[in-house]
């Protein structure tokens, strides 16, 4: 499955547009009053603009397999990256194969690097805003976990992820090319202790089929 374009809402246009040009060095590739566009590697991440909701999702972009380091490096010169251990801003997924670091950006997203070895994809380039391959996670906040993951494997013909057991209050749909993190409502951001609340997306994938569908949050 691949994230083709991922739609949120921010209240603050300008200090995303700041945010994702100063930290990421992304530049806008569509700039309007009302919403602003972002290229990342494969994937479109667009901010809308919504009033005095205060938004709060998980977004993970994916980077090269022997870039991980390079990317915690020019990051951390950039932001501040955010501890998972009292020793280590790495996180390691042994079962997903996968290791990562996070971030917030200015509206309090959590943004996740990671690099997804069964991927193995590597780069000779210096590691820079246009080695991001692609949008990889986007988190889904649900009262019910089971019925809603339930809903989007039938009218989608979605997998639950095949290295993540499926769980009440967690459930990974997709596979390593790309994932819709579906949690509990109030259940905790790792590696934060923000609450996951509900808010609007709209993501459009393609799914392995290679048919293009879009999933409106909530429906």
């Amino acid at each position: 499955m691949i994230i083709k374009h991922l739609e949120l809402h921010t209240d603050n246009l300008d200090a995303t547009e700041q945010f994702y040009k100063a930290v990421l060095d992304l530049n806008p590739i569509e700039k309007r009053k009302s919403c602003i566009a972002f290229e990342i590697g494969r994937s479109i991440l667009t901010f809308i603009k919504s009033e005095n909701i205060n938004p709060v999702y998980h977004i993970a972009f994916d980077v090269p397999t022997n870039q991980l380091m390079d990317a915690f490096n020019w990051l951390e010169k950039r932001t501040l990256l955010l501890p998972v251990t009292d020793n280590s801003k790495l996180a390691e997924f042994p079962l997903w194969n996968a290791k990562s670091f996070y971030f917030f950006d200015n509206n309090g997203n959590i943004l996740e690097l990671i690099s997804r070895f069964d991927e193995n994809y590597e780069s000779a380039a210096q590691f820079s805003s246009g080695s991001f391959l692609s949008i990889s996670e986007i988190g889904i906040v649900t009262d019910d976990v089971f019925t809603y993951t339930n809903s989007l494997i039938e009218n989608y013909d979605l997998n639950v992820y095949e290295k993540q057991p499926r769980m009440n209050n967690f459930t990974a749909l997709g596979d390593s090319k790309g994932l819709l993190i579906v949690v509990a409502k109030n259940r905790n951001w790792y590696p934060t202790d923000r609450k996951a609340q509900s808010f609007w997306s709209r993501i459009t994938i393609q799914t392995d089929k290679g048919c293009q569908v879009v999933i409106t949050n909530p429906c």
